[in-house]
């Protein structure tokens, strides 16, 4: 049996319980990250991780502390500061604040800067602007990480009662740093998904649906010919499309696909940490999507278990983890997430203040 989230949470407690779900996540992968070696893992942190860690010497984020935050989880606080500040999406705000605030403290080199490590597309954008003196616009890569992703959740938080907005920001600013199609369209569909979970939706086996009645009515930038629960068209219709859409909706799809696994007592994954060898360790979107989908509709009012999977399975566990922390997060809302967790991120009141203030004004 699986609890029907609480339909009393309010939209604020739900935006907060997201916006810090994410950056608990974040925290909690930043010892452990990237252990593709399981048997590694636990020969440094133990057959079962439960709560922050320091990264171990001489591995990834070595130098950094338990609890603080990964340059992923910097930049969507940098993301969060700059939607408050200018009550909305400023993309030459964002723009300067990279500039100015971010790429001083960068060489292009992976082992370097706020975090301790520098994602690609994150690297590929500073050399372009940096080194090459090239103009935003012209310096994304085409690097298949979740980078993007993680540094908009705020925007889709931001938009969450807003699809058409939410998603023209979130693909206009994806494409600061990345350039494929891909990448673009399943950020998109996740983002679409954290905002149904916003305004109190089960991540089931139906929300694909609902995401496609979205792209029937011109809400997201989906191409598609298929009528309502994927039903063959008919004579006479007419494609469903805007000007400059994605060429399939097929990232609006797996998500229904992951919760039906989830909710399938005759698919097993024991023990869950293990969906991670299911969809893949490694970094590209479209190996970490299917994950914290699953987690999350797995664990839908359970944020430990969610999130302690997603770190306890290795490889790219952190962004697992703040992925999978954002969407139960905006399930359960913020008083579900232990305060232990809360309590222990270095940048605490910080992050509680623009927690608190993310969701007005959209």
């Amino acid at each position: 049996m699986h609890p029907t989230p609480p339909n009393d949470l309010s939209f604020e407690q739900r935006a907060a319980g997201a916006f810090v779900g994410a950056l608990v996540g974040d925290a909690l992968g930043l010892g452990p990250h990237w252990y593709y070696n399981l048997e590694e893992q636990v020969r440094d942190y133990g057959e079962w991780i439960d709560d922050y860690t320091d990264p171990q010497p001489e591995r990834y984020h070595a130098g950094s502390k338990a609890g603080d935050s990964s340059q992923q989880g910097i930049l969507m606080l940098l993301m969060a500061h700059s939607l408050i500040d200018c009550d909305g999406y400023d993309e030459a705000d964002f723009c300067r604040r990279l500039d100015e605030e971010l790429f001083p403290n960068l060489d292009g080199t992976p082992v370097s800067g706020p975090g301790g490590y520098t994602s690609q597309s994150i690297r590929d954008a500073w050399n372009a602007r940096v080194r090459d003196g090239r103009s935003w616009g012209d310096v994304a890569g085409r690097a298949d990480n979740t980078e993007a992703l993680e540094r908009v959740l705020p925007l889709a938080i931001r938009y969450a009662r807003q699809p058409r907005r939410m998603a023209k920001a979130v693909v206009s600013n994806t494409a600061l740093t990345q350039s494929g199609d891909i990448v673009q369209s399943m950020t998109v569909a996740f983002c679409a998904v954290l905002a149904q979970l916003l305004q109190g939706r089960r991540l089931d086996a139906d929300i694909s649906s609902t995401l496609m009645r979205q792209v029937k009515a011109g809400d997201l930038p989906f191409h598609t010919i298929v009528r309502d629960d994927l039903q063959p068209p008919q004579p006479g219709d007419i494609e469903a499309s805007l000007d400059g859409v994605f060429a399939s909706p097929d990232a609006l799809l797996s998500p229904g696909y992951m919760a039906c696994a989830a909710h399938d007592p005759g698919v097993t994954i024991e023990p869950a940490s293990k969906v991670s060898i299911v969809y893949g360790m490694p970094c590209a979107i479209y190996h970490q999507l299917p994950a914290a989908y699953y987690l999350a509709a797995r664990f839908e009012q359970d944020f430990e278990s969610a999130v302690l999977h997603a770190i306890n399975g290795g490889g790219q566990n952190m962004t697992r983890a703040m992925l999978t922390g954002a969407l139960v997060g905006a399930s359960v809302g913020i008083d579900k997430i232990p305060e232990r967790f809360i309590n222990r991120l270095n940048r605490r009141d910080e992050i509680l203040e623009l927690a608190q203030r993310i969701s007005g004004g959209g």
